[in-house]
């Protein structure tokens, strides 16, 4: 569905020299500052894929999804989206697609939503009783029958986005990008869209892109991460190989009717995290005992009353691989 090989992006702009004679010369001279926002990119993504596309700020994310939506040319590369050149054919590829950029709009803010999505529908050949059962779909999906009459500027920013969300769905597009769809919203607003973008990708199997920095979005919805820094790929595949990779450790909570007594260990492989009168966090690497191994040597010393196995979480994941990378740079620097 979405092919991307060697993609660079550049930025080019004049060289200022301070000074009125500067300013002359920096008016009639051709000396420009070069920046690479996006360096050698590549990656593909079939129909149906929900991937997460993440990096820090000025990382190159936006940029590159520009690039998808044919917003922006590339210096350099091939970006081929349903078998089209986004910057090419811009208007078929505009049929093809659907953008949510959480600090935009493309609702008319004096107009009431209703009236919105009915302009989109009618900008993109709609016919009426399709943009009649779409509509009511997503009203019924996204909870929006109560402000669905109300102008969009007195609409709150969950309501907003949800309104957004439709608007780039409406039509049936094959691909979705979401950037920061779920930005400063509340969790009943989180929990909503979240719910709407797996049914989206479930049932009618859109293609959806999610940029974002909620790791609870990505970890939620996200089986596939491509892991972007200074406009590079850091990292392409399953989320869970990522964790493996960074963060192999597990780790079992137990509640306690009495701990073990005197004499006892953790067994061969795993530590004790946490230990309390009423409570035990035992962590493990599950490449040398599995789970089982170590709930058995915990019950053989201690009374249980409950368990739970904690997965890793994604964002110290994530916060480890970018210091990591900053230290390799500072020591690049200074070597």
């Amino acid at each position: 569905m979405i092919h991307v090989a060697g993609l660079v992006k550049e930025f080019r702009r004049p060289q200022r020299v301070e000074g009125f004679a500067g300013g002359l010369r920096t008016l009639f001279t051709r000396q420009y500052l070069v920046t690479r926002a996006v360096d050698d990119v590549s990656f593909d993504i079939p129909d149906g894929e929900l991937v997460g596309y993440l990096g820090p700020n000025g990382a190159g994310k936006s940029t590159t999804i520009k690039m998808l939506t044919g917003i922006l040319v590339p210096t350099a590369g091939v970006v081929e989206v349903g078998g089209l050149v986004p910057w090419r054919e811009r208007e078929r590829n505009a049929r093809q697609i659907g953008v949510v950029f959480g600090q935009r709009s493309q609702l008319w803010w004096d107009l009431p939503l209703r009236e919105s999505l009915r302009l989109i529908g009618v900008v993109y050949g709609l016919p009426r009783p399709a943009y009649n059962r779409v509509l009511g779909e997503f009203s019924e999906l996204l909870e929006m029958a109560e402000f669905l009459d109300t102008p969009v500027r007195q609409l709150s920013l969950g309501q907003r986005m949800r309104g957004d969300l439709a608007a780039a769905m409406l039509y049936g597009p094959r691909v979705l990008y979401l950037d920061e769809p779920t930005v400063g919203l509340d969790v009943v607003a989180k929990e909503r869209i979240r719910l709407f973008i797996e049914d989206l990708n479930r049932t009618q199997g859109t293609t959806v892109i999610l940029t974002t920095h909620d790791m609870d979005d990505v970890e939620r919805l996200c089986r596939r991460i491509v892991l972007i820094d200074q406009g590079r790929v850091l990292f392409d595949g399953p989320l869970a190989d990522l964790k493996a990779a960074y963060a192999p450790y597990r780790e079992v909570r137990f509640k306690l009717i009495e701990p073990p007594g005197e004499g006892w260990a953790a067994p061969a492989g795993s530590e004790v995290a946490r230990a309390g009168p009423r409570e035990l966090d035992v962590r493990f690497d599950p490449a040398v005992i599995s789970a089982a191994e170590v709930i058995a040597a915990v019950m053989a010393g201690a009374q249980v009353s409950d368990l739970s196995i904690v997965e890793p979480e994604l964002e110290p994941v994530i916060r480890q691989i970018y210091a990591q990378r900053s230290q390799a740079r500072r020591e690049a620097l200074s070597s």
